[in-house]
């Protein structure tokens, strides 16, 4: 029997240790503060902060928020993250992407100084996670990493193929499972739109992760029997949620697999709250523990 890995269930019970984790900042005087910057109006970006927001309330992180006009220029949405770069009562400082054109998104998300930046987009943080060090996992690839942990699945001497190679999820996840770490040690192989014979490379694996941003690319066929799908892939394909992963075939050979909706995005939310309360931890040398 196939394993669903409920991404829903396993989000909600690390919300529950992270509000014990605010409980041991509450009894130092300390509040977690994340601020969310909104610079569009795009619906699916308004749902997404929204849902933010209401899961630090959810958990008692101190809710800050800036609506930035879509039509000002990089210089505009920078004054306002620096202005929240100094207010020592927010300890996070998410700028939600997509930015619009007119933007300089890399130069604006670097603006977010690097304590404050719990998205781990900062160059400053990328580096500490390739060299094994990191301040703070992104969101989605230590969601991923959480999910496996939650299904017992053992990362050490595990053949992994990431399926994708983006800033966001592809290339720091692989770095993550390489790490030497309990919940790394693996062997990992990144693929991507050049790879050739991408069948041969994820039927050799224990751990798939699609996150290629393609509709149903892998199916079944393509696994070997018992591995571990990660579904990261969120596509709509006539008006329904789909993932990279051809669910109904995967889930024949699969021994676990993320379900979309349900899998991997509510883990991308609970990892933001946790690294907000590490960054309030860490700048306010208040030791807590994390879950």
């Amino acid at each position: 029997m196939t394993e669903i890995i409920d991404g829903d269930a396993v989000a909600a019970s690390l919300r529950e240790e992270l509000a014990e984790s605010i409980e041991e900042l509450a009894d130092a005087g300390v509040q977690p503060g994340l601020a969310t910057v909104l610079m569009s109006d795009d619906p699916a970006s308004e749902t997404y902060v929204s849902m933010k927001r209401g899961d630090c309330r959810e958990v008692g992180i101190e809710d800050f928020h800036r609506d930035v006009d879509s039509g000002a220029d990089t210089e505009e949405l920078m004054a306002v993250v620096a202005e929240l770069n100094e207010r020592a009562d927010v300890h996070g400082v998410l700028v939600q992407t997509p930015l619009p054109d007119q933007v300089d998104s890399e130069r604006a998300l670097r603006s977010v100084t690097p304590l404050k930046d719990v998205d781990g987009f900062h160059p400053e943080n990328v580096g500490r996670l390739v060299r094994g060090d990191p301040r703070y996992r992104p969101c989605t690839p230590h969601g991923v990493q959480k999910l496996l942990d939650a299904a017992g699945v053992e990362t050490e001497g595990a053949d992994a193929v990431v399926v994708g190679r983006s800033n966001l999820v592809g290339k720091p996840l692989a770095n993550l499972l390489l790490r030497k770490a309990p919940d790394g040690n693996a062997t990992v192989t990144v693929c991507h739109s050049r790879t050739d014979d991408l069948a041969e490379k994820t039927r050799g694996a224990d751990i798939v992760v699609a996150a290629a941003g393609v509709p149903e690319l892998i199916d079944g066929s393509m696994l070997a029997e018992g591995a571990t799908v990660i579904d990261v892939g969120y596509n709509h394909v006539d008006g329904e949620a789909v993932g990279d992963v051809a669910f109904e075939s995967a889930r024949e050979t699969a021994g676990a697999i993320t379900p979309v909706p349900g899998g991997v995005g509510p883990m991308t939310r609970a990892m933001l709250l946790c690294n907000t309360v590490k960054a309030a931890s860490i700048q306010s040398g208040t030791d807590v523990s994390l879950p």
